[in-house]
């Protein structure tokens, strides 16, 4: 979650009992640092010691950061997160395995996630990390372009994979704990929540934003490229989008305006203040949120209602 997540959201459902997750994005190696050490102190987390934190890296950008004067993966290690992210990229192995190699030269053990939007790239990657994060096509963000529905890639997934494989958890479309508890029962090992969590005061978009995911529904998203066209982020590999709310940067694209020319209207609309071309990742979810809560709160309320559920569901057998 780029663009969205914060330190402050991480800390906040990490101390709840969850895994908080921040997106590397474009930050530099100074900026993630300075996100770690909030986490670290808003944890009370004393030098030197782990951080129960996620950092998510986007593997084109690593491929930009990796060569330059800014080399991020490996310094990020050394601030001891305890979890890292990959995603979205054709090279990963080599990243995953300067993590492993980190590991091995320092006595560590860095839990590694890869997101996966395929059967194939799950067997890829399944030998090399310690768990995979099955996103379907309801995600908000970026994912496969192709990717199935997240009921039916699950479902696959978990076939595939040979017994004792890596733990497999669950991402795309999940905003209430009914959804946990179905998942949990189909054979995942967790989930992970995106746009339910942009739904709090710690998520970092701004008033307007926020206001228009409250307005959202059933109809208002769009998986396309244009966001990244006009908001010059688009590095993205072959059969990659972005899912988001759509307004006038898709009425724009409709009309057949050049690049040049939608960009100019997004430039204008920004400046200007203006609500009707925000980019605004988010995915299905929306259409099930009406409110902006803590974060806190909001996984305490997963958490119950996906205790509610197993337990309702447990009924039908007796």
């Amino acid at each position: 979650m780029a663009f969205a997540a914060t330190p402050e959201l991480a800390s906040a459902v990490t101390a709840a009992g969850g895994l908080g997750a921040i997106g590397a994005g474009f930050d530099t190696t100074a900026q993630l640092k300075a996100h770690i050490q909030t986490v670290r102190t808003s944890l009370k987390i004393e030098a030197g010691a782990p951080v129960p934190l996620v950092i998510g890296f986007i593997g084109w950008i690593l491929d930009m950061t990796e060569p330059s004067d800014d080399p991020r993966l490996l310094a990020i290690l050394d601030e001891q997160p305890t979890a890292i992210w990959f995603a979205f990229s054709s090279s990963l192995d080599k990243y995953i395995a300067q993590v492993h190699e980190h590991d091995k030269k320092h006595g560590r053990k860095t839990f590694i996630f890869a997101m996966v939007n395929s059967v194939e790239r799950a067997l890829h990657y399944a030998p090399q990390v310690d768990a995979l994060v099955v996103q379907g096509q309801e995600a908000g963000g970026h994912g496969g372009s192709e990717s199935p529905p997240l009921l039916v890639l699950l479902t696959a997934v978990l076939k595939a994979l040979p017994a004792g494989g890596p733990l497999v958890i669950a991402a795309g479309g999940v905003s209430d704990g009914s959804q946990v508890a179905a998942l949990i029962t189909m054979g995942a090992h967790g989930v992970v929540c995106g746009t339910r969590f942009l739904y709090t005061p710690e998520c970092c978009y701004g008033p307007l934003q926020k206001e228009v995911l409250l307005k959202a529904g059933f109809n208002s998203t769009v998986r396309t490229l244009a966001y990244d066209d006009v908001g010059r982020t688009n590095g993205w590999p072959a059969k990659h989008d972005g899912h988001a709310i759509s307004n006038k940067v898709m009425d724009d694209l409709a009309e057949g305006l050049s690049l040049d020319e939608r960009r100019a209207r997004f430039d204008e609309s920004a400046l200007k203040g203006e609500s009707d071309r925000l980019v605004i990742w988010a995915g299905n979810a929306v259409a099930t949120v009406n409110e902006i809560k803590p974060a806190s709160e909001v996984l305490l309320q997963l958490h119950d209602e996906a205790v509610r559920a197993l337990q309702g569901a447990s009924s039908l057998l007796s």
